[in-house]
């Protein structure tokens, strides 16, 4: 069980969280904080692994009380909790774990927990765990208006668009102000360029046909093409990581 503070200037907000987050089996101690210095006077004196934080409070902002969060040898797990669509990639620079709408939902709210305690047993792990901690990445994403956290394993594939590239998972697709080349350097543990237009992932690979006139891959349920030139260090990869798709 995981110890939590909410912290939120108004109280129903507090309670309505607090009434939702006891219904969860594996949340025990739940702390309340009606202010962000009220907050950090309450973890300077109790253990939390994880804080909710509202954005928008008076004098010290969930966002203020996160960076001072920072300077924590213990530092809880960041959620933010706000009626805030805007202020998520600012959320996202300071390492949050996830960032919940209001009115938040059970079933939400039970990702969101289950994110916390992901990544508690990331930073529990050796340092050298290196692949651990680059699968519990979050990346913020919007769709119809709606920003929200995506962990990079839930990326299936990368589609180039423009100087933009979407994100593929099983739920959605999201366009990110990312150009692919960027991902392709940063995901390189991960993921293999298949194609000028694609970006792969290799845990996701469903099934390979690299012979004939025109290679592909299956990912998701998606057939992409591999180009003549990106196949060479494509069969290298997989050799090289002794891959086997999955049937």
């Amino acid at each position: 069980m995981i110890s939590v503070l909410i912290a939120d200037d108004e109280q129903p907000a507090i309670d309505e969280l607090a009434f939702l987050l006891g219904q969860d089996p594996r949340i025990g101690i739940i702390h309340q904080a009606s202010s962000g210095a009220e907050a950090i006077r309450l973890l300077t004196r109790e253990s939390v692994d994880a804080a909710f934080l509202d954005i928008h409070m008076p004098g010290l902002s969930g966002f203020d009380l996160a960076r001072a969060l920072q300077r924590f040898e213990r530092r809880p797990a960041l959620v933010f909790v706000t009626a805030d669509e805007e202020s998520a990639l600012e959320a996202f620079d300071l390492a949050a774990v996830d960032y919940l709408l209001k009115p938040v939902r059970t079933e939400r709210l039970h990702r969101s927990v289950t994110r916390v305690i992901e990544a508690m047993k990331a930073q529990a792990a050796p340092a050298t765990d290196a692949a651990a901690a680059a699968h519990a990445e979050l990346i913020a994403v919007t769709l119809g208006g709606t920003t929200r956290m995506i962990r990079r394993d839930e990326v299936r594939y990368v589609q180039a668009q423009g100087d933009y590239a979407r994100l593929h998972t099983e739920e959605a697709s999201y366009l990110v102000r990312v150009p692919m080349s960027d991902l392709e350097r940063q995901w390189a543990d991960a993921f293999v360029r298949i194609h000028r237009s694609y970006l792969v992932a290799i845990p996701h690979l469903a099934r390979l046909r690299l012979g004939g006139d025109h290679p592909s891959v299956t990912v998701g349920g998606a057939e992409l093409p591999v180009s003549r030139r990106c196949l060479p260090a494509l069969r290298e990869r997989l050799e090289s990581a002794t891959i086997r798709p999955r049937t």
